[in-house]
């Protein structure tokens, strides 16, 4: 089996995993004294300032939505301690990456006003008069008692 040397983020946008930096260390959780001696935890580093594969409009909007997340020098900082096994924490830490730069470039949809409808409006104010001609005539009543 190859490995990818691209994450694919979206459909128009790849970064390659030599701009990814990836390390391993020991992981806490389940595992027995295999945990003692396999440093299967990934720890993912990915500069988001300094990244040359996201198109400017893209980092504008991933280093606005990614704020409270980056480091001072502007790096996404990840890890996964999950699995037992070094692959598997991998993949996951690319997977978790991959998930929050395609939510953090996507383009907001422009929000189309609308107006409600004459039947809409009609109803409204079919329900407003009901509601104030309720009132009135409970005021009427608790008046005459």
């Amino acid at each position: 089996m190859e490995k990818a040397v691209v994450l694919r983020v979206n459909g128009r946008l790849n970064i390659p995993l030599r701009e990814i930096e990836l390390t391993y260390s020991r992981s806490g959780g389940p595992g027995g004294q295999n945990v003692n001696k396999v440093a299967s935890k990934a720890t993912l580093r990915f500069n988001l300032r300094s990244s040359p594969s996201i198109p400017e409009a893209a980092r504008q909007r991933a280093l606005a939505k990614l704020a409270p997340r980056l480091t001072g020098e502007g790096d996404v900082v990840l890890s996964s301690g999950l699995y037992r096994d070094q692959p598997r924490n991998r993949e996951a830490v690319l997977e978790r990456l991959r998930q929050l730069l395609a939510a953090a470039v996507a383009v907001p949809k422009k929000r189309v006003a609308t107006a409600p409808s004459a039947a809409a409006r009609e109803r409204r104010l079919t329900d407003k008069k009901a509601r104030a001609r309720l009132k009135r005539d409970r005021a009427a009543r608790a008046s005459a008692e």
